[in-house]
């Protein structure tokens, strides 16, 4: 199976994610948000493709990582390829999180992105909007974005936001560890 990226896999990133992680970058989007970060990433016939299995070998290769972000672009618009990823990094017991312009409300409507959601820890989810950005939020773009504790979310049958990012003030009140979701 292949896999369309935007650029090579970006270890060691601190930005993207609770702890230090590896950015995969997909190709490949169709909402097009006003102000995107990546818009280079929005075309589905840019990028390169390659192997799931290189992208694999290419994790298993790394070390000192928390674990993988998928990203792009939107990794739903590759979800059987992102299904692999994720699995085989969830059984190496990496952290998973993943950014999406869909709402998670309508990702566990479809059997396949549902599928994916079940090896994804934390789910940042809705587009940005740019009217609502904001430079003091932890780990999304604009305040409409939520970030979704998605093992708990599937458990309970409901939306489990994760709290420590629910406000910079809230979260730099509590004791910062490197315990993860």
């Amino acid at each position: 199976m292949k896999i369309r990226l935007a650029a090579s896999l970006q270890p060691d990133s601190i930005v993207d994610g609770e702890g230090i992680r590896t950015v995969i970058w997909t190709q490949g989007c169709n909402h097009h948000c006003k102000g995107c970060h990546n818009p280079e990433t929005w075309s589905f016939d840019s990028g390169y493709l390659v192997d799931v299995d290189s992208v694999i070998k290419e994790i298993d290769s790394l070390t000192g990582q928390d674990g993988i972000t998928l990203s792009g672009g939107d990794p739903f618009y590759q979800v059987d390829a992102c299904t692999l990823i994720a699995k085989h990094c969830k059984d190496k017991k990496l952290n998973v999180w993943c950014y999406t312009g869909f709402l998670y409300e309508d990702l566990i409507k479809d059997t396949k992105m549902l599928e994916l959601l079940k090896y994804i820890d934390v789910l940042v989810d809705g587009p940005f909007v740019l009217k609502e950005r904001s430079l003091d939020l932890y780990f999304k773009g604009s305040s409409n974005q939520r970030i979704i504790d998605v093992p708990n979310s599937l458990k309970e049958n409901k939306i489990v936001l994760v709290s420590k990012y629910n406000s910079l003030k809230e979260y730099n009140t509590k004791k910062k560890t490197s315990v993860y979701i």
